[in-house]
């Protein structure tokens, strides 16, 4: 069955929160001086500013793609639009930090409704799968465009408006959204799908918010024995809610999904993707921002055209996909990011921005076709009424993913850096210790010592941090190469798998 016009009008109504999204967590760093400086909040209370978002999104995917799948994607969908939509009005409007913390926790509650259900979505209204692949990456380029838009949109409204100003980007969008959706959007849910388990929503909550709190601790911080205890706890939470799924006729999560090799392979894909990005991401943005010494605007417009690389990678992988075979389509873009990544390497001091610009650009345009193709394999290797909770899981996925990155490859950067600064004799021991422990600590102690000792201190911790960056891009480019080789042979046996097993098709309820 092709789509016709209702369904690729209603596509754009999906792309308006998937745009909005992503734009949401682009903006706030650039607002984040002016709100510290109107709320004054403490280092704590800013931390949960910032962090608090990004936890609720992940804890909650999960428990948000099943239950559209229970009550209706297209009523879940407009719920949390409505809910996001007063949140922003909350945060744009918050007189202390606790209120703006509560409101970013809304947000985020919300913001986990919005991804599962606009894909389970794309999924059930496009059934042929040309026109998926091109729902898809279209919905994956508005999503990217979000990261475009951000820095340029919010740098022009704290210029000109009140630092609230940037949330309230999101209340005409979902106004939209709400009065669009009952006209273009049909409603699908699981007719045969039980009641929720409110065990397992809480066993998975238990599970995956320690876990992520964790993995970010760790990465700003170093290994303390709080984040292990922490970080088991959740381990040992998502054993119990395993076995719970395992035993219950109907699970939240059907672990059976996993049973299917295509599912399995793109989840590990899109997981190992979102590892690499996420943790070489963090160490560029630094690298621009204490290295180079660019402002957060300037950094984020240079990173405008790895954005851009997504979006064009991201758009012409259905078409690729329809000519190649999509395992080799993505295993080669995936060979282009790796070499991209390698450019890293050659960025020393604070010289290197252009081969870490160019590096970033070509790294995107090789990912944005895995993107792509592994969501669309996702949603298209589980019947329909299962493609909420599998959309959930891709995205669960991809927030794992940016977290262990940061947490890794953010310790294997640190340890290259105090392996390598060398502090100038001249400079006092605890002076010495604090630049020792971060570039961010060498830049405080270098503002405070004379000049041709300031230069000294900058230098090597300047070099040292690049020596991270260049290990980190030769670790993380031979991950995705080895991934790349092993995603293509796993995806390739899966194919005949995949095209034998029937995919029942949901009656459309309007």
């Amino acid at each position: 069955m092709t789509a016709g016009q209702r369904e690729w009008l209603g596509l754009a109504v999906l792309a308006l929160p998937t745009l909005l999204l992503s734009l949401d967590m682009s903006v706030l760093h650039l607002a984040v001086p002016h709100l510290a400086a109107d709320l004054r909040p403490s280092s704590t209370q800013l931390l949960w500013i910032i962090d608090i978002y990004g936890f609720m999104i992940a804890g909650f995917l999960v428990t948000m793609g099943t239950l559209g799948d229970r009550i209706g994607r297209r009523k879940l969908l407009m719920a949390g639009g409505a809910a996001f939509g007063a949140a922003s009005i909350a945060a744009a409007f918050a007189t202390s930090p606790e209120m703006l913390i509560a409101a970013r926790a809304v947000l985020g509650i919300a913001g986990a409704t919005l991804m599962p259900s606009t894909l389970a979505l794309i999924s059930n209204m496009f059934q042929d799968p040309k026109q998926r692949g091109t729902a898809i990456a279209v919905w994956m380029s508005c999503f990217m465009g979000g990261m475009v838009i951000g820095p340029v949109a919010g740098g022009f409204l704290l210029e000109h408006f009140r630092w609230g100003s940037v949330f309230l980007m999101a209340v005409p969008v979902m106004v939209l959204l709400l009065v669009t959706a009952p006209k273009l959007l049909p409603e699908y849910r699981d007719p045969a799908a039980g009641r929720l388990d409110p065990a397992s929503v809480a066993l998975s909550l238990g599970a995956i918010l320690p876990v992520i709190y964790a993995l970010k601790e760790i990465a700003k911080d170093g290994v303390t024995p709080v984040d292990v205890v922490v970080l088991a706890a959740g381990v040992a939470l998502g054993v119990v809610f395993v076995r719970r799924q395992r035993r219950l006729a109907d699970p939240m999560l059907d672990l059976r999904l996993f049973r299917v090799r295509a599912f399995g392979a793109a989840v590990s894909i899109m997981l190992v993707g979102a590892l690499t990005m996420g943790g070489v991401f963090l160490l560029v943005s630094q690298y621009l921002q204490l290295v180079a010494g660019l402002s957060a605007v300037e950094a984020g417009l240079l990173l405008v055209p790895q954005a851009g690389a997504v979006v064009v990678g991201s758009l012409i992988a259905p078409r690729l996909a329809r000519r190649f075979r999509p395992e080799f389509v993505l295993g080669f873009g995936m060979l282009v990011a790796a070499a991209g990544i390698l450019l890293f390497t050659q960025a020393a001091g604070a010289s290197g921005v252009a081969f870490v610009v160019v590096g970033m650009s070509i790294a995107g345009f090789g990912m944005g076709p895995q993107g792509v193709l592994c969501t669309e394999m996702v949603v298209s290797s589980v019947p329909p009424e299962k493609a909420g909770a599998a959309s959930a899981m891709s995205e669960t996925s991809a927030e794992f993913g940016i977290a262990m990155g940061i947490a890794v490859f953010g310790s294997v950067g640190t340890a290259v850096y105090r392996d390598r600064i060398a502090v100038p004799a001249p400079v006092p021991a605890e002076a010495a210790a604090q630049a020792s422990d971060s570039i961010a600590g060498a830049l405080r102690v270098a503002s405070t010592l004379p000049g041709s000792l300031a230069d000294g201190v900058l230098a090597t911790a300047r070099d040292a941090f690049a020596s991270g960056l260049h290990a980190v891009a030769g670790i993380g480019s031979a991950v995705v190469v080895v991934f790349a080789v092993v995603g293509m042979i796993a995806l390739r046996k899966a194919r005949p798998e995949a095209a034998a097993k029937p995919v029942p098709v949901l009656e459309n309820h309007h």
